[in-house]
């Protein structure tokens, strides 16, 4: 039987040429797959819930902006007694129920420009939360990806593994008809005894190793996998050359793009800082309303006031200064994340284009590896069944084209991993970017609802 006659991407067509078992039009794709992890992935939900709650940021800086007004009631009783200082008439006592009630709103009309940059600092914070939610989609859908890939290789492993066994157990019965005639000796049956065990052995493993693929692939799709179709590479997708996918990657990769932004947040943070050490201006307007002032019985007294304040800071300590200075620190601190980040991106693609064009060169060698070792393994056993090579001879060449098939299937899985990891690198790995048939979430709608929104406790979902 003649396996891998044409170069197939998928690892099923691996796992089907072993077994000759054939896919149902219900199989689950790529595609499907990955939609799945998009829609409900709960690393991607979390992320997405860590945006919304961002986004509450804004609202909370802009409070800087509004007035803030506040109420008071106060009510008790009170008993006064009051001496009559030329000792006529005794002393007077007073019983009353002194009460009140106001309100007062305070406008901040100049704070250094501590809102306004506060504003900024949470508008730059929210963009930098969105590129972690596509950095955490991104993950995802690699890891998607690659638990896809090893389920179907592990899947056509495992086949071989199987068939590898049902190839030793007829050797070893002809290796045992033969020694009853007196061909062969109680050696050969040995070694074929030997190799059949640890094909066994190696089922075992393989066996372990697709339950261990299986549980990765419920986790990381949310289901089980079921029927799994063929997979191809993704390296239309992908840029030409590796130093064009480099450039994708430093414009897009939001890895680089969340640490920009963070950048910017602590550009604003050191401005915040430094307002505090800026005059403070502010509006206060008061209504006092009181009854039985002093605990006098109908001394009430009601009253009107707008007064205007302005607070120039002189020193408190130094506090304010180090709080500048820090900010100013983290700001460097930002600046050098993104140069690592740079750096980073830039080897992820290096690394992974590497691995991709390796992958293609192991997959032509091991086809022609598997070829040469079916034309083998043929020859040895006609050459065997007239004495010229021994049973062990045999069980090598059988072993050789059993390793050239394993690592055939996984050059091929490695292929489709790699190209994955090129587009995950490149910062274009998503739902759009991939096609995926799904709703693309949208952060944007969150953010508007919310931005303005400066009274209410129900979040935009009803919660």
């Amino acid at each position: 039987m003649r396996f891998f006659s044409k170069l197939g991407w998928a690892l099923g067509v691996s796992a089907l040429a072993a077994s000759g078992a054939s896919f149902p039009a219900s199989a689950e794709t790529m595609s499907g797959a990955l939609s799945r992890a998009y829609s409900n992935n709960p690393d991607i939900n979390q992320q997405r819930a860590a945006v919304r709650a961002r986004d509450e940021q804004v609202p909370t800086a802009k409070a800087g902006w509004l007035p803030h007004a506040s109420g008071n009631l106060n009510a008790g009783r009170q008993v006064s007694e009051i001496s009559n200082l030329f000792g006529q008439g005794g002393n007077t006592k007073y019983g009353a129920f002194p009460r009140g009630s106001g309100a007062q709103v305070t406008e901040t009309v100049f704070d250094g420009m501590r809102t306004a940059n506060s504003v900024g600092q949470a508008e730059s914070s929210v963009l930098q939360a969105r590129e972690t939610m596509r950095e955490t989609e991104i993950t995802t859908l690699q890891a998607g990806a690659t638990a896809y890939m090893d389920v179907l290789r592990d899947t056509a492993v495992l086949g071989l593994r199987a068939n590898n066994i049902k190839v030793l157990e007829v050797q070893l019965q002809q290796t045992r008809d033969r020694f009853q005639v007196g061909e062969v000796t109680r050696t050969d049956v040995a070694q074929a005894e030997s190799s059949l065990a640890t094909g066994r052995a190696d089922y075992a493993v393989a066996q372990s190793q697709l339950e261990t693929s299986v549980a990765n692939y419920r986790r990381q799709i949310g289901v089980p996998p079921k029927q799994l179709q063929p997979a191809q590479p993704i390296e239309k997708l992908l840029a030409r050359t590796v130093d064009s996918a480099i450039l994708i990657g430093l414009e897009e990769n939001p890895a680089i793009l969340g640490a920009l932004h963070q950048v910017d947040a602590a550009q604003a943070a050191v401005k915040v800082a430094e307002g505090a050490l800026l005059p403070t201006a502010t509006v206060q307007g008061q209504v006092l309303q009181t009854n039985d002032t002093s605990g006098f019985p109908n001394y009430n007294q009601w009253s009107v006031s707008v007064v205007g304040a302005i607070n120039v800071p002189l020193y408190q300590g130094g506090a304010e200064y180090a709080g500048v200075r820090q900010a100013k620190e983290t700001l460097g601190q930002a600046r050098l994340a993104v140069d690592s980040q740079r750096i980073a991106v830039r080897a992820a693609v290096a690394s992974a284009w590497g691995q991709l064009q390796a992958a293609r060169a192991q997959i032509i060698s091991f086809q022609a590896a598997v070829r040469a070792s079916e034309v083998a393994l043929n020859g040895v056993r006609e050459e065997a069944k007239v004495g010229q090579r021994t049973t062990l001879d045999v069980l090598n060449a059988q072993q050789t084209l059993l390793n050239s098939r394993v690592q055939l299937v996984t050059a091929q899985h490695d292929r489709v991993v790699a190209s994955y990891a090129v587009m995950a690198a490149e910062g274009r790995l998503t739902a759009e970017g991939l096609g995926l048939g799904v709703v693309a979430y949208n952060p944007d709608i969150h953010y508007q609802q919310t931005k303005n929104r400066f009274i209410g406790l129900d979040t935009p979902d009803g919660r």
